[in-house]
């Protein structure tokens, strides 16, 4: 749209944009952000940006927690959810020091600007290609409490098969059953219209989108899938959807969340993340001889996703709910392992991608409460490890599994690896297993520290909450 100053101004007055909206990202994967009058953009701000407080958003802190933040005007859009109109971007966030402002190696997109660059430089490829598939609710009401005498929440929408008998209100009968709402159509996939929207507002945002459709919990799970993309700017495009998502739904006068289990026997939101390696635009994984289609590259790349899938959950599954999802029967991964066209392995190599250019292989446990730069360099590292260290997952017992594993036996159950339980086990995982994200610079130790701590934290104060299940089966005791 624009890439420099004196287009970006000329743009604004020629679209009457009254303000500019910097957006950044805290350690948790939310956007921040600050506005200034559009008039005041001049070259001062793109030399020594806007300052502030970085120890609010959450990072390790450093000698000083002062920070600036330097735009990328070339990820200018106007924002479609602002009443003023607004021009939007994001950037990149640097060290006040005095010899230069410094690249700050803790904030998310330095993070996967480095990792990119770390895998151009061990000649493995040059760069990640990335689909994630994005999984969410769209509601009609929200509500939760937590305090010392009451912790609840309720969720609805009228779609729902419990809302089949309300006399309250208008019923038009046509409600969704649990388990049942995949690809259903109008008149009971009641956001059909919205996700359109939705896609819209995506596309004109730059965001290729695959499909969208009904997913299969009942109570209003959707999907939408985009196209394949570079892993930097894919990370970029998952905050675009996050936000387009949720800012649609309320301007809908509904609410979206991608929280990974909002229901109880419902299955949950995942982010499946479809990747392959391109080197000089040629395919990496492709290898028509290979098993499913798929180069020795390939096979070492999972074999480093499947060594470190353990520790990699504490940064692609970093929620207390996220392990509420991974359970068996809902077509959530459990098992350390992969194959074609199987959805209860961690990897799942997907029949339908035959053609060199697309041949690929998806992990399927992450979710999007994650932050997606650090979600996906960590992927990227944990790759790069199985092939700078030829990790091959047949010979590690990972595979193939070309059966259902949720129906293997007992016995044969208990001899295969699992992911973390609790995202206290991801974080123990972490704890020992994190050298192959700190290589290349990729992931400051300091940085790893402080998510544990932080993550940790989060979890204490989870845990120590009394649950009403537990009155279900205590209260008499």
């Amino acid at each position: 749209m624009v890439s420099n100053v004196i287009e970006t101004q000329n743009f604004c007055r020629q679209n009457a944009i009254a303000m500019i909206d910097f957006k950044m990202i805290d350690i948790g994967g939310r956007w921040r952000h600050v506005t200034i009058p559009a008039e005041r953009l001049n070259e001062d701000i793109m030399q020594y940006g806007i300052g502030f407080d970085g120890s609010n958003y959450g990072y390790a802190k450093v000698e000083k927690s002062d920070m600036v933040f330097i735009p990328d005007l070339s990820s200018a859009h106007i924002d479609p959810f602002a009443d003023v109109p607004t021009l939007t971007m994001t950037g990149n966030v640097l060290v006040i020091d005095p010899d230069g402002n410094k690249p700050f190696g803790q904030y998310p997109r330095n993070v996967a600007l480095r990792a990119q660059e770390y895998l151009r430089e061990t000649k493995i490829a040059d760069s990640m290609i990335i689909g994630p598939e994005f999984e969410f609710h769209v509601l009609d009401h929200v509500s939760y409490t937590c305090t010392p005498n009451t912790v609840a929440y309720h969720l609805d929408t009228a779609q729902a098969e419990w809302n089949s008998g309300r006399e309250d209100r208008v019923n038009l009968g046509y409600h969704v059953p649990i388990k049942g709402g995949y690809h259903i159509t109008p008149p009971h996939d009641v956001t059909y219209n919205l996700r359109s929207k939705m896609c819209q507002l995506l596309e004109n945002w730059g965001v290729k989108v695959k499909y969208h459709h009904h997913e299969v919990g009942g109570p209003g799970q959707l999907e939408i899938e985009v196209e394949l993309g570079e892993m930097l700017d894919m990370a970029d495009k998952t905050m675009i959807i996050k936000y387009v998502v949720k800012n649609a739904a309320v301007a809908d006068n509904r609410t979206a969340t991608f929280l990974p289990k909002p229901f109880f026997s419902e299955a949950g939101n995942g982010m499946h993340v479809h990747m392959l390696l391109l080197k000089d635009g040629q395919p990496v994984f492709y290898d028509e001889a290979g098993y499913s289609g798929l180069s020795r590259e390939a096979h070492w790349f999972m074999g480093g996703l499947l060594k470190h899938a353990r520790s990699l959950c504490a940064l692609t599954n970093p929620s207390t709910n996220s392990y509420k999802r991974l359970v068996p029967g809902f077509e959530a991964p459990v098992t350390i392992g992969y194959a074609t066209s199987n959805r209860s392995a961690v990897i799942r190599i997907p029949a339908y991608a035959r053609s060199p250019k697309s041949k690929r292989f998806e992990l399927r446990n992450p979710d999007a409460t994650c932050n997606p730069y650090y979600a996906y360099s960590a992927i990227l590292m944990a790759g790069i490890d199985g092939i700078l260290n030829k990790i091959d997952p047949h010979e590690n017992g990972w595979g193939p599994f070309d059966c259902n594993l949720y129906h293997l036996p007992e016995e044969e159950r208990k001899k295969l690896s699992s992911l973390p339980r609790s995202l206290d086990e991801a974080l123990d995982a972490l704890e020992q297993d994190y050298e192959y994200l700190t290589r290349g610079g990729v992931f400051p130790k300091e940085l790893l520290d402080r998510w544990i701590k932080l993550k940790r934290e989060e979890a204490e104060a989870i845990n120590k909450i009394p649950h009403p299940a537990e009155f279900a089966h205590y209260y008499d005791l």
